[in-house]
């Protein structure tokens, strides 16, 4: 991925099981890989669900010197999660990159219109992240629908899709291609680019199928931190 040249604020928003907290973890983490002397943050902006999802990565992320920094009540039992202070503070800071993980659909992107005129008053981007395998992405009509919903709760315009194309451990190179494919009509649907192209570096097939369909610049290879709701095992 090529990063801004000076600090700059990237949102992920998506579907629910779009992948976009994987995606915004990965991202944070070789965001400071190519920027070492950077400061990093990475926010949960999740309401909807009150266990930070991110928090599996947590001391993954810290241990780069990403700073964390999560809902109130985040990861306990408590479950009336809350924006904090901080949260305020970090998003206007404008000598550090930061890396917005907002809550699944409209509801969920509420939490980033509450800051929308911080994001506004810095350089940002704002990407959507697309599987298009997933049980409400399938059909472009599904996608646009809660494509408009978030984007009118963040009270800001999303820039660009990221293809987040997978099926778990069953993803190979038709997988990639054919999703690939079904991101870029989406894209070109709502007169967006396609920024980002994402892939699990396990699946080593999907991985050097995207590597020949795509430019290096726009490929985030994943490493796998956090964990899911239900098994991976199908078995």
């Amino acid at each position: 991925m090529i990063y801004s040249e000076k600090p700059h604020l990237y949102v992920f928003t998506g579907h629910f099981g779009s992948g976009k907290t994987e995606v915004a973890v990965n991202f944070a983490i070789d965001l400071k890989k190519q920027k070492p002397d950077a400061k990093v943050a990475l926010i949960d902006m999740d309401i909807i669900n009150p266990f930070f999802r991110s928090a599996d990565a947590r001391d993954t992320l810290e241990s780069f010197g990403i700073r964390v920094e999560t809902m109130l009540y985040a990861n306990t039992n408590v479950d009336v999660p809350a924006l904090t202070g901080r949260m305020g503070s970090v998003i206007s800071d404008k000598d550090t990159y930061v890396i917005l993980d907002v809550g699944g659909d409209d509801l969920g992107a509420k939490a980033c219109g509450y800051y929308a005129s911080d994001i506004a008053a810095r350089d940002h981007t704002i990407f959507f992240v697309l599987n298009p395998y997933r049980p409400f992405t399938k059909e472009i009509s599904d996608t646009l629908k809660i494509f408009g919903e978030i984007e009118e709760a963040t009270l800001l315009r999303i820039d660009a899709v990221a293809d987040n194309s997978n099926l778990l451990e069953y993803t190979d190179a038709g997988c990639v291609a054919k999703g690939g494919s079904k991101a870029e009509a989406f894209a070109c649907t709502i007169g967006r680019p396609v920024a980002m192209r994402s892939v699990m570096s396990k699946n080593k097939e999907a991985l050097a199928a995207a590597k020949a369909l795509y430019r290096g610049e726009e490929l985030l290879v994943l490493d796998e931190h956090v964990k899911l709701l239900f098994s991976r095992d199908y078995n």
